[in-house]
């Protein structure tokens, strides 16, 4: 039985924080990855502190979504990291997520379709005509053309997606601890079928060693 994967999200400022979360992550029953996003990222000493991590999966969550040259500085700029994988928005347009792809390296790129915290009437007020499963598999066959690594959508459209997109399946919205915070598509860890789960504060808050025992408890089962 293959082990689950799970990226515990580091969103804080605080290295201590980040310290305490990779030390307290440790096990032996599920693979961890760590994802920093653009709090962590933008602080004063993040950026500096993901180059010193060795042995670790690492994953980017950028969200880049500009213009093609801006986007292709922006990638080139990482490479010195040596993380695994690093977020775009499909939103983006397929000539800049090609483009991205050609300079990423042996960085993973993750096409991210829409986000969970919007729901279909979400979609609409931003000016969409399509639903959220219309969206997610747009954008899905679109991250197929331009032979991304991975994909990130809810928990609601991996099924879906699976039969669009091949390779990984990247899930935020994760309930553990009856705990989703600003998510409005998400579901039970347990009842997610994607490669990756993504999972932060329900987690990193209280005593994460317990937390994490918790999770691969449920995970397991």
């Amino acid at each position: 039985m293959k082990k689950p994967k799970v990226f515990i999200a580091c969103d804080t400022t605080s290295l201590t924080k980040v310290r305490r979360i990779i030390d307290h992550s440790k096990t032996n029953k599920i693979e961890i990855g760590f994802k920093f996003g653009l709090e962590f990222m933008n602080s004063k000493k993040g950026r500096q502190f993901v180059s010193t991590l060795k042995g670790k999966i690492i994953f980017v969550d950028l969200k880049l979504n500009d213009t093609v040259n801006t986007m292709l500085s922006a990638v080139k700029a990482l490479r010195d990291l040596k993380i695994n994988y690093l977020t775009v928005h499909i939103s983006s347009g397929l000539t800049a997520l090609k483009a991205v792809k050609k300079v990423s390296g042996k960085i993973k790129i993750i096409g991210v379709t829409a986000l969970t915290s919007l729901n279909d009437n979400d979609l609409k007020l931003i000016g969409y005509n399509k639903s959220v499963k219309q969206l997610v598999a747009h954008q899905a066959r679109l991250a197929k053309k331009a032979s991304l690594d991975a994909l990130v959508c809810s928990p609601y459209e991996v099924s879906m997606v699976r039969k669009i997109f091949k390779k990984e399946i990247i899930t935020p919205g994760v309930q553990f601890r009856k705990k989703n915070y600003d998510q409005k598509r998400s579901m039970e860890a347990k009842s997610i079928k994607s490669d990756w789960l993504v999972i932060g504060r329900a987690v990193t808050r209280g005593n994460i060693k317990k937390n994490i025992q918790k999770l691969a408890k449920e995970l397991i089962k």
